[in-house]
């Protein structure tokens, strides 16, 4: 029997656990009955391994990964090019004995993006196109021995989306992508107009948010453009049948807020916000859970300028499990995200629907597609970025008001249970892959 027709998926690094969404969405893919093989750029972080997620012994397929570059900082691209090119040379010579005009027309869009990144306001950044040609030319190497592959996707906007895309030039196999936030956003991950060249080569393109769609289709209006919001991972959704839980009676006022200790979510308000709570004589309890990223040592600076080392607790990475019990020990879960000014921004944060769907009133702000998820003052509330005094108000709102915040988490997690199951959603981008496929 001929193998069944494939997707292949092009992912940046697997497995990281902070990226439990596209583990669940590929576990959900294969239970739909896609057919998947895993192409990956590099092995994920040794920071990013743990906790592991029961989801990933749920995937059948097992990672490819592409042949290991050597970094390109502080070294010019003719030495890179020698130290690393010759890995490329046998499956170089292969793809242009068997798609040579799919060849030259790669290094054709290779050479016209890296010309129009130095002529741009991103020059230097030209280099890094060098490279995803290279791990193009071994995906295709690898596609052209494997016929079951019929169809691309990446994950991410900016390089696995470049690979796939040079890849779909040799081969003559359509590609997409999924875009998230600052693979859309950031044009330096982007430069000089590479990702409306994309798009408009692509098949179609799949987001994670309307505002994130608007954006998209504005720069490429013919190629269709996909919102399919991520809904609750896989590993989440089977906690939640678990008996549930609550906060532990007390006048203490819980907050919670989940997620990399990285500027964009806007801990260091939430911090303020505690410090003012505090001096208007709030009981209060803040505990942010999560991986360090850049904000880190600004954070723990702040904690003690504020004097806030009794009622701020960050202890690090949860598994699953842990953030449940996290979530039902909550009074309140917060997440005042904000936009950088590289234009670094969350879509629709995956814990925010997991605070939800646990019951727990919620506050964030009125950025990306945040307001997709949470309606000011109908399933929780929402307050303007960088804004320490309002968001302080809504947190002390809810601890003054237990039935408006009973109300708010009740309709929140009747949200997330019509709105974002994932396993619906997967099943959309299933019916995608299989028009492509067939």
């Amino acid at each position: 029997m001929p193998e069944p027709a494939r997707v292949g998926y092009v992912l940046k690094a697997y497995p990281r656990a902070s990226e439990i969404f596209i583990t669940s969405e590929i576990h959900r893919l294969e239970q739909a009955g896609v057919p998947l093989r895993l192409f990956v750029i590099k092995q994920a972080e040794a920071r990013d391994l743990h906790p592991r997620h029961a989801v990933l012994d749920r995937i059948t397929a097992q990672p490819e990964f592409l042949t290991v570059l050597s970094s390109m900082s502080e070294t010019t691209a003719a030495a890179w090019l020698s130290r690393n090119g010759g890995a490329f040379l046998p499956a170089l010579r292969r793809v242009v004995q068997r798609r040579p005009l799919g060849t030259a027309r790669a290094l054709a869009a290779a050479g016209g993006q890296i010309a129009r990144t130095r002529n741009s306001a991103w020059r230097g950044h030209e280099r890094k196109h060098l490279r995803e040609l290279l791990l193009a030319i071994d995906l295709s190497d690898r596609l052209l021995r494997d016929a079951a592959v019929q169809h691309l996707h990446a994950h991410y906007a900016h390089g696995t989306a470049t690979v796939a895309w040079l890849a779909s030039l040799i081969t003559g196999l359509s590609f997409s992508f999924t875009g998230h936030a600052r693979d859309i956003y950031c044009e330096e991950l982007n430069p000089a107009g590479l990702l409306g060249r994309k798009l408009r080569a692509a098949r179609f393109a799949v987001t994670c948010t309307e505002a994130n769609r608007t954006v998209l289709q504005a720069i490429a209006p013919t190629t269709p453009v996909h919102r399919l919001y991520h809904g609750l991972n896989a590993d989440f959704a089977r906690l939640l049948q678990d008996a549930a839980g609550g906060p532990p009676p007390g006048g203490t006022l819980r907050i919670l807020g989940v997620g990399r200790l990285v500027a964009k979510k806007g801990f260091d308000v939430l911090l303020e916000a505690a410090a003012l709570l505090r001096r208007r004589r709030v009981p209060v309890a803040v505990t942010i859970v999560g991986p360090d990223g850049g904000h880190a040592g600004d954070l723990r600076r702040q904690i003690g300028e504020l004097g806030l080392e009794d009622v701020v607790e960050l202890p690090g990475p949860s598994d699953q499990a842990g953030l449940r019990d996290a979530y039902r020990a909550a009074t309140v879960f917060c997440l005042p995200c904000r936009i950088l000014d590289d234009g670094d921004r969350d879509g629709i944060p995956n814990v925010l629907m997991e605070a939800m769907a646990c019951r727990v009133p919620v506050v964030s702000t009125r950025i990306s597609g945040i307001p997709e998820l949470v309606a000011d003052g109908a399933n929780g509330l929402l307050v303007p970025p960088n804004d320490a005094e309002a968001l302080a108000a809504a947190l002390q709102r809810l601890h003054q008001d237990p039935a408006l915040a009973d109300r708010l988490a009740r309709a929140g997690q009747a949200t997330v249970a019509h709105r974002f199951d994932g396993d619906h959603l997967a099943s959309q981008l299933a019916t995608l892959f299989q028009a492509a496929i067939a």
